[in-house]
């Protein structure tokens, strides 16, 4: 068997550094089996911070979630942290997920904190992602952590790390902190024993606080009232989301919620779904016969740390229909727009890859809406950057997360819960439903829609497949893409736009959310948009493609729908996708 170099040497440092038996013992078995692809896979790099932090695989190696990656990680956090505030007293809020090993790695990262001077407030059980987000802010804490990965398959975990504003951590923090974890050369250097008089356990006092803020986001409380009957259907898919949203929607006055049993019970292994992931219509079969069984109004469903939240509508046919990311963060915007007392200091943001719907219903409000990179961090950096000057109204990511006002600063699946159910109760308080809603949206501002491909390549090998993809796309512009030509490119590694009618180019700007990141956007003359953009958290490259088209009633809402898809099923074919 043979590895490469720097493979080698990394399984070797585990082998004859200070790790337990047992890790040593499983790495030796993989050794004996010749499994070549696991070992590299599992020590051919460190985990390192992207979008959502750090993620990975359970199990040992460098490239891995465990103890000691975990621990790394928390200990280049703290020697960072205790670098940036010298001489103050430093606080650190943190919560963990359902996932397996959660618990575990929650507590090592406790430790480590306090081993290094640090007061933690820990969430004795699980609690939401936005909670953390939250509390961050509400303590005063220096910095948070949610140990999480959020929607990934059961085999995965992950670690969150979140700065003084309850965002997680951007430049230059993000660089900072992975430079501090490639620091420690040794586990020798990790303080795994804590000190538990830094240790404080939060109670019910911080759920009730941020329970509030969800009551200040309730923009129709006379409706919530009269529509107090609305028939919702709720499922944690064995997560988080159990704590905080039949609460929520219980103090909004929502009196008729079903959660489905089967679902209710954190569970690590997600016995019901094949993936936690509410953008899976599998995930939400369960919520879906129930719905069907009590022919309610509205399902909701929500990740493993709630932050991400699925919804389904029962259409025209009867037939219940998902819908996906942009259609609920366009609806919570219109919604918003419609309902809320607009100032004139409001504003919105989303990431570029998100609808462009919701900029052209900001724009006919005179709301402004930024655009930031991918990754929830970009839209609380622009929050916090016009924090005093302007306010942030709502906003969210094609991705299925959103956000209501700024008391939370990171994706809130339990606020979005509420803010759904307010506007589907708001909808049928008109004698309308949640679909009737939306085809009321695309009438008036024209029928967006957008379709992704995500394509996985795992390993090695895939991570230069996804590179060479980002460099034929770059070098290699299609002359035509379901016939209409490609206009404009928007290369946000270069930061560079470029007109391809003139060949012009203008500089992207930096700064509100966008700064350089590996992504690629073709403008076709026909007001369609495709973007390129590889995971920074998990093995995909990410294919999005936008188009649209004018709505005239909601009669034709089937028709005009299934033209769009055929106009996106058209370009991703033109781009060798499909």
């Amino acid at each position: 068997m043979t590895l490469d170099s720097t493979t080698q040497q990394t399984i070797d440092q585990w082998l004859s550094g200070p790790y337990d038996a047992e890790t040593k013992a499983t790495i030796q078995d993989l050794i004996a089996k010749g499994d070549q692809t696991t070992l590299t896979d599992s020590f051919y790099k460190s985990l390192e911070f992207g979008t959502g932090g750090m993620r990975g695989e359970m199990g040992v190696g460098s490239n891995r979630m465990n103890k000691y990656t975990v621990g790394a990680a928390t200990q280049g956090f703290a020697n960072y942290l205790n670098a940036s505030f010298p001489g103050q007293k430093i606080k650190v809020a943190i919560a963990h997920d359902s996932r397996n090993n959660s618990p575990e790695f929650t507590r090592i990262a406790a430790d480590i904190f306090t081993a290094n001077g640090i007061e933690v407030y820990l969430f004795p059980a699980l609690r939401p992602t936005p909670q953390l987000s939250f509390t961050v802010r509400h303590l005063g804490c220096q910095a948070g952590l949610v140990i999480t990965a959020s929607h990934n398959p059961k085999e995965y975990n992950g670690y969150k790390a979140y700065w003084s504003d309850g965002s997680q951590v951007v430049a230059p923090h993000d660089k900072n902190i992975v430079k501090e974890v490639n620091a420690i050369t040794s586990i020798a250097d990790i303080k795994f024993e804590g000190n538990d008089a830094l240790l404080h356990l939060l109670d019910g006092a911080i759920d009730e606080a941020y329970l509030q803020t969800i009551l200040v986001n309730c923009r129709q409380p006379e409706v919530i009232k009269r529509q107090k009957d609305l028939k919702i259907v709720f499922s944690p898919i064995h997560g988080t989301g159990i704590t905080l949203v039949p609460p929520a929607l219980a103090l909004l006055g929502f009196e008729a919620v079903t959660v489905v049993e089967e679902q209710a019970i954190p569970n690590g292994n997600f016995p019901t779904v094949i993936y936690p992931n509410p953008e899976e219509k599998e995930a939400l079969t369960l919520a879906l016969n129930k719905a069907k069984e009590i022919d309610a109004d509205l399902v909701i469903a929500t990740d493993p740390d709630a932050d991400r939240v699925g919804a389904a509508v029962k259409s025209p046919d009867g037939e219940w229909a998902l819908l996906n990311g942009n259609q609920m963060a366009s609806l919570i915007l219109y919604y918003l727009l419609k309902v809320s007392d607009l100032k004139g200091n409001e504003f919105a943001a989303k990431t570029i890859v998100t609808t462009d719907l919701i900029d052209k219903m900001c724009a006919s409000k005179g709301v402004p809406c930024y655009n930031t990179l991918t990754g929830f961090k970009y839209i609380a950096q622009v929050i916090r950057e016009l924090e005093g000057k302007e306010k942030f109204l709502g906003g969210g990511e094609e991705s299925y997360g959103y956000l209501i006002g700024d008391a939370v600063r990171d994706k809130d699946a339990v606020a979005s819960c509420a803010m759904i159910a307010e506007l589907t109760a708001y909808a049928k308080d008109q004698g309308k439903s949640l679909f009737d809603f939306l085809a009321e949206m695309y009438v008036e501002n024209n029928f967006y829609y957008e379709g992704l491909i995500s394509l996985t390549k795992k390993g090695k090998a895939g991570a230069e497949e996804i590179k060479q993809m980002m460099i034929n796309l770059r070098s290699n512009v299609p002359a035509t893409v379901a016939g209409s030509k490609p206009v404009r490119v928007l290369d946000y590694e270069g930061l560079v736009s470029t007109d391809l009618l003139t060949g012009e180019t203008t500089p992207i700007k930096v700064g509100l959310g966008i700064e350089a990141s590996n992504v690629i956007q073709l403008i076709l003359a026909d007001g369609s948009k495709v973007s390129a953009r590889p995971s920074g958290t998990e093995p995909k490259i990410k294919f999005y493609v936008s188009v649209n088209a004018p709505l005239s009633s909601a009669a034709d809402f089937f028709t005009v729908y299934a033209e769009l898809q055929k106009k996106v099923g058209v370009i991703q074919g033109d781009l060798g996708l499909v």
